[in-house]
């Protein structure tokens, strides 16, 4: 007997021009462009198996082990019934394949990382959900084209189908047929970048994405104004940045686009703070080293730079010749409730890890609580979704049912 069945992982990714409102809600069309860094899946990724069979009953999916309803008309079964709707158009297209377009799916997925804790976990896990769906049907479809899907499970999800530097076009028809995600450009462009992100806290937030970005869509004249006037400029100067690899222009207007989205969530009202005192002494802190990187001459220029989603979290993107002083630094003024595990090691064969830069003014901020930052996460650019092929990969048994549970 057949088996009809896929395992894909998918990236997270971290916006620099960061995406917040939407124009349409059910379509998921967004309010402007947005441009983001895919991450290295080695270190965060969703994996997700899907499997089609005659014998299913229903569609069901489960996530990190607990069952997840799909909702009629909700963004999963979006996902699935457009998926579902590509394959029979390819079965119409291809008559001799396997007429499996009206199975049932069981879908298992997992994360290596907290869900739903300001580190894309939605994007992440509806890119492998559309990319395992894709392998399992062996859709001939584009990156670009599954990202119109996977933008109406997360509007962030569009851009985890391409590895790099990614483009979500904003689009302007209604239908959302032009609103999809590019490559910008690919990870071995600029391989030297590299990511450290700073989990302050890995609870769910209190203020969902999709419920704070409506409400600031209702009320914030601000994001007007950004919409408008600001982001069109930033998505031309960054994308040139990228292209010539142009870290000073890269890193400062990434820092002033979160800066932006964290004060127009501040000009909603009533105002949504996603930021805590350790993200903004985060952000002290890099501002600091910064001002004393560009303070020690000979064309001294700013060497990391901030960003914060819909959450505490920091994610300091940097080039490679850097990490280890920003990770010295930001253990001394972090330090961790455990040892830093230094999955790279940076630090080996040292007797220290934390440590500060030259010319670094030490009473920027106090040292925090050990805990105020639970762990550091360093990695770098990364690729794009992965098929699995090997059968010991799969999250579903040989009943389809999830592995574990």
């Amino acid at each position: 007997m057949t088996v009809y069945q896929a395992t894909a992982t998918a990236p997270v990714n971290i916006a620099c021009i960061k995406y917040w409102g939407k124009r349409d809600t059910k379509l998921i069309l967004p309010t402007n462009s947005s441009l983001s860094v895919t991450l290295d899946q080695d270190d965060l990724k969703s994996q997700t198996t899907s499997r089609a069979d005659e014998s299913f009953e229903r569609d069901r999916l489960w996530l990190n082990g607990k069952e997840d309803e799909i909702k009629p008309g909700g963004r999963l079964e979006t996902c699935i019934s457009e998926m579902k709707r590509l394959r029979a158009e390819y079965e119409e297209a291809n008559p001799n394949e396997p007429k499996i377009s009206g199975f049932k799916v069981h879908i298992a997925s997992r994360n290596n990382f907290p869900t739903a804790a300001g580190l894309a976990s939605s994007a992440s896990g509806f890119a492998a959900l559309v990319s395992s769906l894709a392998a399992l049907y062996k859709l001939p479809s584009t990156p670009s084209q599954l990202s119109l899907i996977s933008r109406q499970g997360s509007g962030s999800a569009c851009r985890s189908l391409f590895g790099g530097f990614v483009a979500w076009e904003m689009g302007t028809k209604p239908d959302g047929t032009d609103s999809y995600a590019i490559q910008v450009a690919t990870r071995d462009h600029w391989p030297e970048m590299h990511a450290i992100i700073c989990v302050v806290s890995d609870a769910k937030k209190g203020t969902s994405s999709t419920a704070g970005m409506q409400t600031t869509v209702d009320t914030s004249s601000l994001l007007v104004h950004r919409i408008r006037e600001v982001v069109p400029e930033r998505m031309k100067e960054i994308t040139k940045a990228i292209q010539e690899r142009d870290f000073e222009t890269f890193g400062t207007i990434t820092m002033r686009d979160s800066n932006q989205f964290h004060a127009v969530a501040l000009d909603t009202f009533p105002p949504i703070f996603y930021m805590n005192d350790t993200s903004r002494a985060i952000v002290q802190v890099i501002t600091e080293y910064n001002r004393a990187c560009v303070a020690a001459g000979s064309g001294g220029k700013i060497k990391a730079a901030y960003t914060f989603d819909a959450g505490p979290n920091a994610v300091i993107y940097t080039l490679e010749e850097n990490v280890k002083e920003i990770v010295s630094m930001l253990l001394h003024y972090f330090p961790l409730p455990q040892a830093y595990e230094d999955p790279t090691k940076l630090f080996e064969g040292a007797t220290s890890v934390s440590s500060l830069p030259l010319g670094f003014n030490e009473g920027v901020v106090k040292v925090a609580a050990p805990g105020s930052v639970s762990r550091l996460i360093h990695t770098r650019v990364g690729d794009g979704p992965r098929v699995l092929k090997e059968e010991k990969e799969s999250l579903l048994d040989s009943a389809g049912m999830p592995i574990g549970v």
